[in-house]
């Protein structure tokens, strides 16, 4: 998959206008409690920057990182630490910043909020700009530090909803400005952002007015009637020097616009140029110099540990380099902060290997640390520093209450392993059924499937207590994976030694519909798209969200996922656009593990032909010997987009060991009820995982509850070397194998019970995955274009879960359009 040029927001959604009377009253309210909060509320630190001496600065994956870890891997800690807020403010986000605020202030650090509409920008008016100001004092009354407000950045892009819509941004941030500027005091600091102009007007927002409308004149910055690079990236949207008191540029190094991921070691001059010379306009001559206003930088560079080339030391030092030098030197004297996006880890992208962070490498770091300490740049603290050692949520529980939750799974386990044995009415517990096809198997293929779809539809919800990452290292993805090819194993492995023509006849036709279907959703999806009331991002773009909560602070990166497919329309048409669909290079990243899927489904009669002639043990021995070329390698055997998120190499292996315990189901069965140590041995190690996935950093969202038992900046290495998703690192597959194991030996014991509670919902499920694999692309869509669901309301999500769910398991039941989508 080609990765698109940078760009870092979430997918905001719409919601309807608040009633003007409430929205009046509701701000007059709130301005009056700020009134009666205590006064040093943001405003006891002023900015006064130095020429020269520009202030360090960063933004974080709050979710898995804290202020104190990074200042720790640094070796400085940072004046400004950076977050993101929705506007309007949603209430689910209190305990989040509430932790980001005492994390600053622990560290002496001012705090820069960024400001992400979830409403259209010409929603927002005086009332709606009081009553968020005035939730923002409120929330960070007490704070020590200076407050920065970078309302909507990147609003010249076409990639975010607020983009590309000057006069209502400009009105849009001159009201939030009055609003936080009329305070008394000195009010936070406003600033105005926009995306580095190279490449500028990139691909044309929908939003964007069209040619001949009184907004089309403010792009079209010479006058030539049309709207091209020739034109200002910047003056089209700047608010008037009254309401930006801070100037600043997101500009990144990283050469793979339109591209596969590649590494390349910066040029001499290079953010020089961007700052002077990028698109048609002087950034730093024009707004920084020319209007006498402090600019902040908003950096990182590019690195993809799996793209070969240049060294991630060789990479990062330079542009760190180039950072430190530019900003501290005379010429840009007005540079008043340099703040690095450390963001985005390796861990899961989901769409490329990616690691934008300055201290994930321990030498890089050192070597930033040494840079750093050798220029003039200002580091914390640089408030009066807060109170305490460390911030922990509320919904964190450690020492003596982890322990005790560890101590209630073990007795969990052993009163799970004996009450079989101990209550005679527990043998009519165990599963006995006659029929041929497996229901345990059916049953817990449905549980991954909802896993899948809960996962990928991704609204904050009770669901996903049980489904991010709760019972283990493992994702739906895994056992998708892994019961895919057991259930291969089962139907085709009997018949592959007498009729394997047969054999290799059904599973190509399987695979060939399989592909005939990706085709259908790639072309299907990028059609759907085009129409300009139908939101298809969700599905054509994938914003990187980490492995906890889904839409965890809205600070991702997002790839364009059909980038350059609009060249179809073409004529003549580029001759590389057709290979590249038929290669399924697009595509929604919901749906690209179906091209894993048409490929082992290809392979898999030569290895049920080796099973056949009893070649188990080199079968399996084969495919963990190229799952370890994979992972050591990372190479890409496939110019697929599958390849990004499940990589041929390593996932082959779930795939495989399926198909091995499918067709050698009922002896595997049979060995471990001898067996029943290991059993044991394996119920208990997946209890032990699950406990330590508990741990995560990543479920510290202020909604799901985690255990602090171990230090998360230890926790984050040893989940990167031993439990990582994309390169299925060697602690996940054990889990999934393990947890199987246990999985089934379970429901072998407890059928009954089981089978009476979820087996009516999850079996039809189960044995219909495919379909609802398929239908759950649908519904991905539609979710997208209900405004009411993107809010974070937990309650209602949940709601919205449960109808969804039922309407695939409706679905599945009356067969709809079984005739037409594969089952």
């Amino acid at each position: 998959m080609r990765t698109a040029t940078r760009r870092r927001t979430e997918r905001p959604s719409r919601i309807p206008r608040r009633a003007t009377a409430w929205s009046v009253l509701s701000a007059l309210l709130l301005t009056a409690c700020a009134v009666l909060l205590p006064a040093g509320a943001a405003r006891a630190a002023a900015l006064d920057v130095d020429p020269g001496k520009p202030m360090l600065g960063a933004v974080l994956e709050w979710g898995e990182d804290s202020a104190a870890g990074f200042a720790e891997r640094l070796g400085a800690s940072p004046a400004v630490f950076g977050h993101d807020i929705a506007f309007p403010y949603r209430q689910s986000e209190q305990a989040n910043l509430q932790g980001f605020l005492e994390q600053s202030s622990v560290q002496g650090s001012h705090a820069m909020f960024t400001v992400k509409p979830t409403v259209p920008l010409d929603e927002i008016d005086e009332a709606a700009a009081e009553a968020f100001a005035g939730e923002l004092r409120r929330l960070a009354s007490g704070f020590k530090g200076q407050l920065l407000i970078r309302f909507a950045p990147d609003m010249n892009a076409s990639w975010v909803d607020w983009g590309q819509q000057p006069a209502a941004y400009r009105d849009a941030f001159r009201k939030v400005a009055a609003a936080f500027h009329g305070s008394a005091g000195d009010g936070p600091v406003m600033v105005w952002e926009p995306y580095l102009g190279e490449g500028y007007p990139f691909d044309r927002s929908r939003n964007a007015p069209a040619p001949g409308s009184e907004g089309f004149a403010l792009l079209d910055t010479n006058g030539d009637g049309r709207w091209d690079g020739s034109d200002g990236a910047y003056a089209p949207y700047y608010p008037g020097d009254d309401a930006v008191d801070w100037v600043a540029l997101t500009a990144y190094h990283d050469d793979t616009a339109g591209g596969p991921p590649a590494n390349t070691v910066p040029r001499a001059g290079e953010l020089e140029q961007m700052l002077t010379s990028s698109g048609s306009e002087d950034f730093y001559g024009t707004y920084a110099a020319g209007r006498d206003k402090p600019m902040l930088l908003h950096t990182a560079a590019f690195f993809s540990p799996a793209s070969g080339g240049p060294s991630e030391a060789d990479v990062k030092g330079a542009w760190w380099d180039q950072a430190v030098g530019v900003a501290t030197s005379a010429r840009f004297a007005k540079t008043a902060a340099v703040v690095w996006d450390e963001r985005t880890s390796t861990r899961d992208t989901g769409v490329a290997g990616i690691d934008w962070r300055l201290t994930g490498n321990p030498a890089v770091a050192q070597a930033a640390h040494d840079r750093l300490k050798s220029s003039p740049m200002v580091t914390g603290p640089v408030t009066e520093v807060g109170q305490g050692q460390s911030y922990v949520r509320s919904n964190t529980l450690a020492g003596p209450a982890a322990w005790t939750v560890g101590a209630a799974l073990l007795i969990l386990l052993v009163a799970l392993w004996q009450v079989p044995r101990k209550v005679s009415a527990a043998t009519a517990w165990g599963y006995a059924d006659p029929s041929k096809r497996d229901s345990r198997v059916d049953l817990l293929r449905g549980l991954a499937i909802v896993f899948v779809v809960v996962n990928h539809l991704g609204m904050t919800s009770l669901f996903q207590l049980l489904t991010q990452e709760a019972i283990g290292f493992v994702s739906g993805a895994e056992l998708f994976v892994l019961f895919s090819g057991l259930v291969v194993g089962m139907v085709y492995g009997p018949r592959a030694r007498e009729d394997f023509g047969t054999v290799v006849d059904l599973t190509s036709r399987r695979a060939g519909k399989l592909y005939v279907t990706a085709l259908v959703v790639l072309v299907g999806v990028f059609l759907a798209s085009l129409l300009p009331f139908f939101r298809t991002e969700a599905l054509t773009t994938f914003v990187d969200q980490g492995t906890g909560g889904a839409g965890h602070g809205g600070a991702g990166r997002t790839y364009d996922l059909y980038a350059g497919m609009e060249s179809l329309f073409q004529f003549p048409m580029p001759p590389q656009v057709l290979p590249a669909i038929l290669l399924l290079q697009f595509g929604p990243w919901q749906f690209n593990v179906m091209g894993l899927y048409v490929v082992l489904l290809l392979l898999s009669p030569l290895i049920l032909a080796a099973l056949s002639r009893g070649k188990g043990a080199w079968v399996l021995a084969g495919s963990l010997a190229v799952y370890a070329v994979g992972t050591v390698t990372r190479f890409r055997l496939l110019p697929s987009q599958f390849e990004d998120s499940f990589p041929l190499l390593v996932w082959q292996v779930l795939f495989v060991i399926g198909l091995v315990a499918g067709y050698h189901r009922r002896k595997i069965v049979d060995w471990l009820a001898a067996k029943t140590w290991l059993v044991a041995a394996c119920t208990a190690v997946a209890l032990f995982l699950a406990f330590l996935s508990w741990g995560n950093p990543y479920l510290a969202n202020g909604f799901d509850v985690r255990l602090a038992l171990i230090p998360d900046t230890a926790y984050r290495a040893m989940y990167d070397a031993f439990f990582a998703r994309t390169y299925l690192a060697p602690g996940r597959l054990l889990n999934v194998l393990v947890l199987v194991v246990a999985a089934y030996a379970f429901l072998s014991a407890y059928w009954k019970p089981v089978e009476r509670a979820l087996g009516w919902f999850l079996i039809p499920l189960g044995r219909a995955t495919l379909y609802v694999f398929i239908m759950h692309v649908v519904l991905i869509a539609v979710v997208a274009n209900i405004p009411s669901l993107q809010q974070e309301n937990i309650l209602l999500n949940t709601a919205a879960y449960a109808v969804i769910l039922g309407l695939l398991w409706t679905m599945v039941r009356t067969k709809f359009l079984f005739r037409i989508i594969p089952t």
